[in-house]
């Protein structure tokens, strides 16, 4: 629950020309005293670091500032000089977005199984159980219901720090519980969405997510009730192809990484070379995709309007 210019290098000094001595059996005149000919002063090209106590501060991806932990969490994790926005959790985002004390966690016990009996370099209970204890989350989405400046909704928000979000069947399920409540309740839902894709350790059932909560979207539009995804970096593959891309309004956080496949898989298909800002948030707004990239700071008072502009 909590922003990061790379410091200039120190220049290294080239010593001066030495005189040899003893050329030809003699011995050169000693060179004359003065500043010219002053021994430099011995620089070395590491400068001296401070100690910084560990835990405290953070280095900013994009500019290199350096930036407390204290001070990243009083600006919505966002950097101050250039803007970055920083990987958040499901939690802190619940915390900024929502009205306080609002929030009702549903579906809260679904917990993934290892249907298929995966094996790989760590096995599927082992890496839940150690994904679980780092996060405290039972899974990469938290869903309930919650209010926004007094509106009531239904929300889902991942968390990108659990197994990188990926969508595998609680996924799936518990948004598409969230889905169907809301539109039980005739209330708007709200996605805050982040994944690298569909979670290998599941499958295919893993990829039968797109189109359950894909079939409780439509269900909800059939209600015409409203539905807003904000997509975060990064939203990929099976997420962005289903629910993240389904909105009726599509915002996202500006340089936000949006797309299906990755940068590299595209080129080496294609064969072609890909355009400046490519699957960026800017690059999508241009091009029809998305409809508004928010700031973080701004994105509360810019889910309002919306709400109160949907009905």
């Amino acid at each position: 629950m909590s922003i990061e210019s790379q410091p200039s290098p120190v220049a290294s000094i080239m010593p001066l020309p030495v005189l040899l001595r003893g050329m030809g059996g003699r011995n050169l005149p000693s060179p004359p005293t003065g500043k010219v000919f002053d021994k430099p002063k011995e620089v070395t090209s590491r400068s001296k670091k401070k100690d910084i106590p560990e835990g405290m501060w953070t280095r900013c991806k994009a500019c290199g500032e350096m930036i407390t932990y204290k001070e990243l969490e009083e600006v919505f994790k966002v950097c101050s000089k250039c803007q970055y926005h920083f990987t958040t959790t499901a939690l802190e985002r619940i915390r900024w977005l929502t009205d306080e004390g609002t929030f009702e966690e549903t579906d809260a016990n679904l917990i993934s199984v290892d249907a298929l009996k995966f094996k790989g370099v760590a096995a599927y209970p082992e890496k839940l159980k150690a994904y679980q204890k780092e996060t405290g989350l039972k899974d990469a989405v938290l869903t309930g219901f919650a209010q926004i400046q007094g509106h009531k909704i239904g929300l889902a928000v991942m968390d990108f720090g659990f197994l990188a979000a990926s969508m595998g069947s609680v996924v799936g399920e518990r948004i598409t519980r969230i889905i169907e409540k809301s539109t039980k309740k005739k209330l708007p839902v709200i996605i805050i969405c982040t994944s690298g894709g569909a979670r290998m350790y599941e499958g295919m059932l893993s990829l039968m997510q797109m189109v359950k909560t894909s079939a409780a979207l439509a269900r909800h539009a059939q209600a015409r009730l409203a539905y807003i995804t904000v997509l975060t970096n990064p939203t990929m593959a099976g997420v962005m192809a289903s629910f993240a891309s389904l909105g009726d309004v599509i915002l996202a956080e500006p340089g936000a990484m949006i797309g299906f496949a990755g940068t590299r898989v595209i080129r080496e298909t294609t064969r072609e070379e890909l355009p400046k800002g490519f699957q960026s948030a800017e690059f999508l707004l241009e091009r029809g995709l998305v409809d508004m990239i928010v700031h973080r700071k701004l994105m509360k008072p810019t889910l309002t309007h919306l709400l109160e502009f949907m009905g």
